[in-house]
């Protein structure tokens, strides 16, 4: 079954997002984007609607964590993912409190993603 979860992936690192996309793919979702910086992050969640956001904390033109109210705003139902290697509980609860659903620490394992995806969809069948 075809996957129409659509999801933009926030981070800086090409590699972390190359690595999750391809998590994403193996796991039957098709319906994913990228982002490196938090201006491409707002105008491609203004462009369109994702069910999910993966947004690293650290961007280069800004901090995840002042995002998530921005893309909240953009897309009221939006499951904003916070993702960083820096998993202090402060991080974690400041997200939360800020309105992330979801806390994924680097490095992340396809189950773990799996996981978080299972977490808002629990209907979904993943590949």
């Amino acid at each position: 079954m075809e996957s129409q979860i659509s999801i933009l992936i926030v981070d800086d690192v090409g590699t972390v997002r190359s690595f999750l996309h391809q998590t994403l793919t193996h796991l039957g979702i098709d319906n994913v984007r990228e982002a490196s910086t938090a201006t491409q992050c707002v105008k491609a969640c203004e462009e369109r609607h994702f069910d999910i956001v993966f947004l690293d904390i650290e961007l280069p033109d800004g901090d995840g964590k002042d995002l998530i109210a921005r893309l909240s705003e953009i897309i009221p139902d939006v499951n904003v993912v916070m993702v960083s290697a820096h998993s202090t509980v402060e991080n974690v609860k400041d997200a939360i409190e800020r309105g992330a659903k979801g806390f994924v620490v680097k490095p992340f394992s396809p189950k773990k993603i799996a996981a978080m995806l299972k977490k808002f969809y629990p209907e979904l069948e993943l590949a």
